[in-house]
């Protein structure tokens, strides 16, 4: 089709080229005849060159050419015309003077956009040199004048077209093959236009023309080599190829001559029979023709016809699948002999591709190529009518499947296997193979066929996929493709190759876990994705692919044999699970209890399993190869009757097999009972089969898991058990299951399995534990069962030595199952009245069965507090003593036989004291029958007995023998004279607390039962004697130091009694203090926000007396810090924080010299028990410890702390009341206090006064608290703690990480109330280190939603604190004395400026409403005093916009009045930024390199802060891009924008250090910027002024080119349409006037260049950033410039030094025009580009280009290259060698092309042989084509090494380059060529 000029715009006239471009050297007459001296060739010259100077004076438009021609033509004038020249040529000379120039000039007169009648006259005179020079000349020049008339037909009108096609016809076809060689593929081109319409005038005689041309080459061929070769034609044919694949405008006419003249490559069917009657193949006769279109390069004619079929025009693959199906039919023989497998499946992939379109007339085409012809005609002949017609058809069908399966299904299959397998990433394209697989579904011969083959690839693909798509929306895309393509499988289809799949990689023998795992992961990943509800997928393949599954996991477990079948045992546990997943989708009614009932194989059960098994398999293999041949199948040989005895029989086998073996807590075991329990739920064939052996196996296993001594028994074992006990108990029938007497020792057995675990020790698996435990309640017939068993394991597991009949151990155990079976899961927390409500029912139930159960249990734990001296009864006391164990004695008003009266009016004798020592029974039972008698009395009757004088001699000779040498009790006794009973008994329990413990086992636990004894004792005298003041000796130190060695030697009964004792001691000596030890304190919230704040509920009595009369001895101290500390104490750990509680009054002088020890202890403490808890909750197996109670310890550990802080901090509020109410009244202030007043304050030397100091003590203690705390809250905010090797232990895990962290909550909510400023400090620390990474673990959202969930924090308190701390560091005598913070915080302004937002951004938008009002205040605030705050203004300011971005999100918002107030603060607060903060522009920046990052992520992270000016600029570039949620009124948004332009933007710009102090984020401030439509007036000029900065075109610009100034250079050009023009008026034309001689003329031609330079660097970076064709109006401006400035010498002004700017101008425009619209330039840019690369021809001179801009051309020549435009294609050849010549290069060709030709020269120049240069061939490029010569390889060469470095191997490589581009039909890289253009452009050093 031609182009019509009128539809083209015509150009005003043609562009100046200069001188001619050379051609190659080798070629080119000297000097254009200049060497002949003669007058006529003088004259003649001379003639020449006046009648082309008349192209650059008389033509002004292009109405001006017609005349001139006619004109030239007539030879009226006078002037010498240009033909009037040429025919006054000198006889004797063929050559023509300028004849590059003449031949330029003819090529501009067939520019397209001028008329029909110049191309005419255009022509004649083409006429006439070519009959002028004749046909030798015209050889020799054919590269002068081909290039202009090779694209004129493409476009050339009716008139124009038979004048052109007769040149080509009578001067270029008659040509000299070997002129005609290099040019062939430009010579196609130019003709191939004239053969797209058939029916044109024009058709035929192109097709003449071709013809004519093949034969010549051909002809001449063999008349050079004397025989018939087909060299000539084969040439012919590849250049036709190469044409097809790189131009698709001329596709269509290389269509038409294919469809002429491409020969048949398929077998030929003969006429004649073989003697066998069949049809006979033979190779056609013109087999010259097929080695013609095959040789040497066979993949050419494949990829000629894989481009044609992937064309866009439909009609274009219509005629190439025509051509398959014609001329190379799946069954030929080149494609099977000639044609590599690749380039075959590229063929059968290209042509598959087609139905992708749905259109039928494709399709058809492509099922015809597929199945083959149809028979020929003559074999349908033989059959009568009736039948003829069926058995045809049959036939003819069998016949299409058999080619088929022979041509085209490897091939097929082969492809779209690569398609799949393909690791593309857009959708679009990894979604196509799945819609051609559902398109071959639709032939039935081929899609059965092919589905099979791709099914399971395909299903790989897109599970592949969905790690490997960018996006969860482009997995959806191809997700979809895929389920519409297995939903239009048949379902036999998809399970038999799933059960394949994974049944053939399960063999026991050749077993391939690798294909097990990948055919387990496609089941799951179907399972997860795909419809499977069809009614045939879940009656019937389902079971199947079940049963088939349960068939080879038994196999697999008898293979797995220790630690070698640990992969094994992995991919069976996953084969279990799909089992479980496939029964659950089955429905019920596929194993219906009526159909099985009625079965004959039912009732036959003596079965062969093996024998089933086997021939199920079989069965199962013969039903599904049925299935692809037939629908209607036989199924009674497998059905579901037959399957669900067979799963049934088959599960059972491998649990016993597994019970018998000890492998109950094998990996499986639990998967397959619990598919069991599936089962038997879906079917009612479980209670046919004899459950004997099943229960007597799990008897024998429960047995010998019940005997073990190995208290670290997987929790796995009973629970595996248990659960296939409740499976058949769900399935055998209740009569059975009542009857079985083996039930009861089952369940027994489990039970003591399941003791050890609710050891509180080990509080993983307690509450799973618990759980069991009902289980097997409601699994015993017997209601006593459990009780019973119970008791009994509580008396089995007691300690024989302790002397009762339960140990500590059992009442531990026994306290975790009641407390976890009496409150519901989850109890401890706090929940609403409703939820209280809804759970009171089900609450009441659970308190009736466990008090029902556990009654006799808990009866043996309370038996023994009649024996008070044992550890069960310490521990049972201090259980009884918890609120939630408060129904124990709701059980016991139920149980009246505990109901009992003691007597208490027991009197006592006086002993006779004197006796002789006996052994220390008697001591015991002296001591301790007087402490029950003590206990026992009345209170009143004891004072006057005590106070009676002993009536003895000296002392009672009272001695303690034991068979080491102590000292006896007798000699530590002194003598003191009279001694009365209080005293005397007083001293001998004293004697007994201080024997020491270097003694035997048993005597050490009789001596501790006697100091247990004595201190009850000393105890019941205490309380009930009157008076102590007869007792002199000390009796603190003594007992202190008895409870020091309690804590080494973990005597925790002992350790309870001495602090008891202490207590009562110390209140009785110090009988003046009316406090009442005894009551303790819970510390909540209390007090108001507005005042200081207490941890106490109490407030201090001022009227009770505040100071001791003496503190306690200092002994008593460090036995506090012992106790507290040691790990020998924790378990009685309640009654030393209780003796802490009692004891701290008593230093009430001294409490905060030991409050920083005590709570220094204290944390030491909770992170060791945390940590070990952490611990045990990592590790599978952990060590248990008896006494270790870690979730009670942390408990008591935490209210201790709360309780010494209440103390502490309660003091410090009564100090600092005293304080303030001694001074005098102060004035009322502000929100603030004053703002202004000690701003001018002197700054002396202040001492913190002693008030100050315990407030920083107070505060230290308080921060270390809040860190543990907050490390405990942290724990529970992952699930990472959870062990991996019990996932199912969870619920524990959530029990003890709940507790804890509400714990935890509670006391930080205390802490919170009392000291929320320092509090809130201490966590903003820690934000703010695990922002910057210092806190490993810790993320800082935890902190954030901690703040969210304490009520002390809520947004109207925690938003005031912050305030307040930032005051206390920028202006604190603003601030009342209450109101400041101690600083103890590492914390800057800035920081808690950033917690500030941050903490803003993360609160709900509905809480504007409280914080509204504060924040106001604090705003108006800061602007009333900006100075202290300049620091944090920036991020105030952020704070501020955060502010009005929610306010936009709520009702709150819709208030104008609030909306303009904040306006008007973010205004004053912007300029109050910038006048009190302005940035510094001429600070040098960085040298380090700024990484590129995303805009969300840039300073997302805090380790590393912006510089103080970057930091503005951060918030700023936050905040515009919603500036109109802030400012709603536009001349506010105007303000704020000029005020950012005039601050930011205008002196960053214009700053010394510009454009070095550019960054990403100023850029992002920027763009920002330019989408504020009211703010466009200000920033286009900011942009044009750094646009037009001769510093931005630097490597630094570079970095942020691509992705930020040329979208802002895209904006800019958009509303500024008239800069281009501008630009190109700028460019100056060359001059030599004034400057070639005299002084500075070498200054100002640089001057002049690097204007130029820069100049052009900008023209180039417009076209690079604008969107499409946007500056075409200006194209021709810019042509004429560049053809202006290429006229430039080394001498003018500019000079040749901007050559290598105008290749940059032209790279860009052929990266980013359509090519179209260059038409005009093609002249141009081949002349350029011939004479820059001719310039290294060693014997040109190089004055004109020198190094650096032939390395331009040459990266101009590697773009044009890569892009191809159809327009240089045509001149490609001028260049390079764009033919088979460039890979099969005949041995005497001579290379023609430039480059070629140039390579060559240069490396016989260099010395490097021919041979050794092709050696040098780099490595050809995998993928996208990208650009040879880019800055990466020339970076690091010096000038004077580019030519042999750099230039020498481009060279070399362009042409194989090229050509492999081309066979490989990949796609350029056009991003590749916009970096590296982008790279030149701002690349400063290349400047002058």
């Amino acid at each position: 089709m031609s182009i019509e000029a009128n539809h083209i715009q015509r150009a005003d006239s043609p562009a100046s080229t200069g001188k001619s471009s050379p051609v190659n050297p080798k070629n080119k007459p000297e000097d254009d005849n200049s060497g002949k001296t003669d007058k006529a060739t003088r004259r003649y010259a001379a003639g020449i060159d006046r009648a082309l100077s008349l192209f650059d004076t008389a033509l002004q438009e292009w109405a001006d050419y017609l005349p001139f021609l006619g004109r030239l033509l007539k030879v009226h004038d006078s002037t010498p015309s240009i033909f009037d020249a040429l025919q006054l040529h000198p006889p004797g000379t063929s050559d023509i003077p300028h004849k590059s120039l003449v031949a330029q000039r003819l090529s501009q007169c067939l520019n397209p956009a001028l008329p029909a009648g110049v191309h005419q006259e255009a022509l004649k005179v083409y006429t006439y040199i070519f009959s002028l020079i004749g046909k030798d000349g015209l050889g020799r020049d054919l590269s002068f004048y081909l290039p202009g008339l090779s694209p004129v037909l493409a476009f050339a009108s009716l008139l124009v077209k038979p004048p052109l096609l007769s040149l080509f016809d009578t001067f270029i076809v008659p040509l000299d093959p070997a002129d005609l060689r290099p040019a062939l593929k430009g010579i196609l081109l130019s003709l191939l236009p004239g053969l797209e319409e058939e029916s044109s005038e024009e058709f035929e005689r192109t097709h003449e023309i071709l013809q004519r041309l093949k034969s010549t080459i051909a002809h001449r061929t063999n008349q050079e080599k004397g025989t018939q070769s087909t060299s000539g034609d084969q040439y012919f044919w590849q250049c036709l190829f190469l044409v097809s694949i790189t131009s698709k405008s001329r596709r269509q006419g290389v269509l038409a001559y294919l469809q002429r003249h491409l020969p048949r490559l398929g077998k030929v069917t003969s006429p004649s029979n073989s003697a066998d009657g069949k049809p006979q193949e033979h190779w056609p006769q013109h087999s010259y023709d097929i080695e013609a279109v095959t040789s040497p390069e066979p993949g050419l004619l494949i990829r000629c016809f894989a481009a044609g079929l992937n064309d866009d025009q439909l009609l274009i693959q219509r005629g190439f699948l025509d051509l398959l199906v014609t001329h190379l039919p799946l069954n030929s023989e080149v494609l099977h002999s000639k044609v590599p497998p690749g380039d075959h499946v590229k063929l059968v992939t290209a042509a598959v591709s087609v139905v992708a379109r749905r259109e039928m007339s494709l399709n058809r085409r492509l099922w015809t190529w597929f199945l083959g012809p149809d028979e020929p005609s003559a074999a349908k002949n033989e059959a009568s009518a009736t039948t003829k017609a069926a058995d045809g058809h049959d036939r003819a069908q069998g016949r299409r499947v058999k080619y088929f399966q022979h041509f085209g299904l490897e091939l097929l299959v082969q492809s779209i296997l690569n398609m799949y397998e393909s690791d593309i990433a857009a959708p679009a394209e990894k979604a196509r193979p799945f819609r051609i697989s559902l398109a071959l579904m639709d032939q039935w011969e081929i899609g059965g066929f092919v589905v099979p083959k791709i099914f399971l690839p395909a299903l790989r693909s897109v599970r592949r996929y969905q790690s490997a798509a960018p996006t969860s929306d482009a997995f959806d895309e191809v997700l979809r493709s895929a389920k519409v393509f297995f939903d239009g499988v048949e379902s036999s289809l998809i399970w038999d190759e799933i059960s394949n799949k994974l049944l053939q990689a399960t063999e026991v023998q050749s077993m391939d876990p690798p294909a097990l795992q990948e055919g387990l992961q496609i089941a799951f990943f179907v399972l997860k994705n795909f419809n499977l509800q069809e009614e045939e997928m879940l009656t019937r393949h389902m079971p199947l692919l079940v049963l088939s599954l349960v068939l080879k996991s038994n196999s697999l477990i008898d293979r797995i044999d220790g630690q070698r079948g640990e992969v094994e045992a992995n991919l069976v546990y996953q084969i279990l699970d799909l089992e479980g997943k496939l029964l659950d989708m089955i429905p019920g009614r596929v194993f219906d209890a009526q159909s099985l009932e009625a079965s004959a194989f039912i009732k036959d059960k003596s079965l062969n399993l093996d024998f089933d098994n086997k021939r199920f398999l079989t069965g199962m293999k013969t039903y599904y190869a049925n299935a692809r041949k037939s629908a209607n199948l036989d199924n009674s040989s497998i059905n579901n009757t037959t399957i669900a005895i067979l799963l049934l029989q088959n599960i059972i086998q491998v649990v016993m097999h597994e019970l018998r073996f000890g492998r109950a807590a094998g990996p499986f075991l639990e998967a397959e009972i619990n598919n069991l329990e599936k089962l038997c739920r879906r079917s009612s064939v479980a209670h046919l089969f004899d459950t004997n052996e099943i229960l007597s196996t799990i008897e024998h296993t429960s047995q010998m898991l019940a005997t073990k001594t190995d208290v670290t028994v997987r929790f796995r074992d009973m629970t595996s058990i248990l659960s296939l006990l409740e499976t058949l108990h769900a399935a055998l029938s209740p009569e059975s299951w009542l009857n079985d007497h083996r039930l009861r020792p089952i369940l027994a057995n489990i039970l003591a399995g399941l003791w050890p675990h609710l050891s509180p020790a080990s509080p993983k698996t307690n509450v799973e534990a618990v759980r069991c435990l009902w289980r097997v309640h409601s699994l015993s017939v017997d209601t006593k069962l459990v009780e019973s068993c119970i008791a009994a394991l509580m008396v089995k597991t007691s300690s024989d030595d302790e002397g009762q009949n339960l140990s500590v151990e059992s009442a531990r155990r026994f306290a975790t199952l009641w407390s976890h079976s009496n409150s519901s899961y989850g109890s401890h927390t706090r929940r609403s009245s409703m939820a209280a409500i809804t759970s009171k029912a089900a609450s009441t139930t659970i308190k009736a069965k466990t008090q029902y159960v556990l009654a006799r249990p808990l009866l043996l734990l309370l038996d023994l507090l009649e024996d008070p001296k044992g550890t069960v009864f310490t521990f049972t006391t201090g259980w009884l003593q918890a609120p939630a164990n408060v129904q124990v004695y709701d059980n016991l008003q139920r149980q009246s036989k505990l109901l009992r009266q003691v007597g208490s009016g027991m009197s006592m004798q006086t002993a006779d004291a004197g006796a002789d020592p006996v052994d220390l029974d008697e001591y015991i039972y002296f001591l301790r029958t007087l402490s029950n008698v003590i206990e026992h009395t009345p209170r009143e009757v004891w004072p006057p007995i005590l106070s009676q004088v002993y009536e003895s001699d000296a002392h009672p000779g009272v001695a303690l023998q034991n068979r080491h040498a102590k000292p006896s009790l007798k000699e530590q006794i002194p003598h003191t004279g009279v001694v009365t009973n209080q005293k005397r008994i007083i001293k001998t329990c004293l004697g007994v607390l201080g024997q020491g413990s270097e003694r035997e086992t048993n005597i050490m636990v009789q001596l501790s039962r006697l100091k247990l004894t004595a201190v009850s004792l000393l105890h019941e005298i205490v309380v009930r004697s009157g008076s102590l003041d007869d007792v002199e000796e000390d009796v603190e130190l003594p007992v202190i130091t008895a409870l020091l060695t309690s804590i080494r030697e973990a005597d925790h009964p002992l350790q309870v009694s001495l602090m008891s004792l202490l207590s009562i001691w110390l209140r009785r000596r110090r009988s003046d203090w009316t406090r009442d030890a005894g009551t303790s304190h819970r510390r909540i919230l209390s007090g108001d926000h507005s005042s200081q704040q207490t941890l106490s509920t109490e407030r201090p009595n001022k009227e009770e007396p505040r100071v001791l009369p003496s503190s306690p001895p200092a002994a008593l101290l460090d036995c506090l810090l012992e106790g507290l500390g040691s790990v020998g104490s924790q378990p009685v750990l309640h009654h030393w924080i209780r003796f802490l509680d009692f004891c701290f009054p008593y230093y009430h002088s001294v409490v905060f010299q030991i409050l920083m020890p005590l709570v220094e202890r204290f944390v030491e403490t909770v992170d060791s028990v945390f940590e070990d808890l952490r611990s045990s909750f990592r590790q599978e197996y952990v060590q248990v410890t008896a006494t270790s109670m870690p979730i009670n310890t942390m408990v008591e550990l935490l209210n201790g702390l709360e309780q010494i802080l209440a103390r502490a901090h309660d003091r410090l509020i009564e100090d600092e009341s005293a304080q303030n109410s001694s001074r005098s009244p102060e004035q009322v202030q502000g929100f603030f206090g004053n703002m202004v007043s000690g701003v001018f304050a002197s700054d002396g030397h202040k001492t913190r006064s002693t008030t100050a100091n315990n407030r920083l003590t107070v505060v230290l203690c308080f921060k270390d608290v809040v860190k543990i705390c907050l490390r405990i809250w942290s724990w529970s905010a992952g699930s990472s703690e959870i062990s991996l090797h019990d996932p199912a232990l969870s619920g524990s895990f959530n029990h003890v990480s709940l507790r804890l962290r509400n714990r935890a909550r509670r006391l930080l909510e205390h802490m919170f109330a009392a000291e929320c400023l320092e509090c809130l400090e201490t966590l903003i620390e820690a934000w703010y280190g695990a922002r910057k990474g210092t806190k490993p673990g810790l993320p800082s959202s935890v902190i954030l939603n901690l703040l969210h969930v304490l009520d002390g924090s809520r947004p109207r308190n925690t938003i005031p604190a912050i305030f307040n701390a930032l005051y206390s560091r920028t202006n604190p005598d603003a601030l009342d004395p209450d109101r400041k913070s101690t600083m103890t915080s590492e914390l800057s302004d800035t920081d808690l400026a950033r917690f500030l937002v941050e903490y803003t951004r993360s609160l709900e938008d509905d809480a504007m409403d409280d914080i509204w009002s504060d924040c106001i205040a604090f705003l108006k605030d800061i602007l009333a005093n900006p100075l202290p705050h300049r620091q944090t203004l920036p991020r105030l300011l952020e704070f501020t916009a955060l502010l009005g971005a929610k306010m936009d999100n709520t009702n709150f918002g819709e208030n104008r009045k609030r909306r303009k107030e904040l306006g008007d603060l973010f205004l004053r607060q912007l300029a109050a930024t910038f006048t009190i903060k302005p940035l510094n522009f001429n600070t040098e920046p960085p040298s380090a390199p700024i990484q590129k990052q995303p805009k969300e992520m840039r300073y997302a992270d805090h380790s590393q802060s912006p510089p103080a000016d970057e930091d503005i600029i951060v918030v700023l570039a936050t905040i515009f891009p919603g500036i109109s949620k802030i400012l709603v009124d536009s001349d506010h948004i105007v303000t704020a924008t000029n005020t950012v332009l005039a601050q930011v933007i205008v002196p960053t710009f214009r700053a010394r250090s510009f454009p070095q102090n550019v960054t990403f984020t100023f850029l992002d401030l920027l763009g920002s910027l330019t989408q504020i439509p009211e703010a466009s007036k200000g920033w286009k000029r900011d942009i044009a002024d750094a646009f037009n900065d001769p510093r931005l075109f630097c490597r630094h610009t570079h970095r942020f080119a691509s992705s930020q100034w040329l979208p802002l250079f895209s904006q800019w050009i958009v509303l500024d349409k008239d800069r281009m023009a501008d630009l190109v008026l700028r460019l100056p034309s060359p001059t030599s006037a004034g400057i070639m001689f005299g002084v500075g003329a070498s200054s100002a031609r640089m001057e002049a260049d690097r204007k130029a330079q820069l100049n052009l660097r900008k023209v180039a970076t417009l076209l690079l950033a604008a969107t499409g064709d946007s500056f075409v109006e200006t194209i021709g401006a810019i042509q004429d410039k560049i053809a202006d400035l290429l006229t430039a010498t080394a001498a003018s002004s500019p000079s040749t030094a901007i050559r290598a700017e105008i290749y940059m101008v032209l790279r860009a425009l052929i990266l980013k025009v359509a090519p179209i619209h260059l038409v005009f330039l093609w002249p141009l840019v081949i002349k350029e580009l011939q004479e820059a690369i001719s310039s290294l021809y060693p014997s040109r001179n190089r004055d004109k280009y020198n190094i650096h801009c032939v390395v331009h051309a040459c990266k101009l020549l590697d773009v044009l290259v890569l892009v191809g435009p159809e327009d240089f294609q045509m001149r490609q050849w001028l260049f390079i060698t764009d033919t088979i010549d460039a890979v099969y290069r005949p041995q005497d060709l001579e290379p023609r092309a430039l480059v070629d030709d140039l390579s060559e020269d240069l490396d016989a120049n260099a010395g490097v042989s021919q041979s050794a240069a092709i050696s040098t061939h780099g490595h050809l490029q995998l993928g996208d084509r990208k650009p040879l010569l880019t800055a990466e390889v020339l970076r690091g060469i010096r000038n004077e090494e580019l030519l042999d470095r750099a230039i020498r191997p481009f060279l070399r490589q362009l042409s194989i380059n090229a050509f492999e581009g081309t066979y490989s039909m990949t796609a350029f890289d056009w991003q590749a060529s916009y970096e590296d253009l982008l790279l030149d452009i701002f690349d400063e050093q290349s400047l002058v």
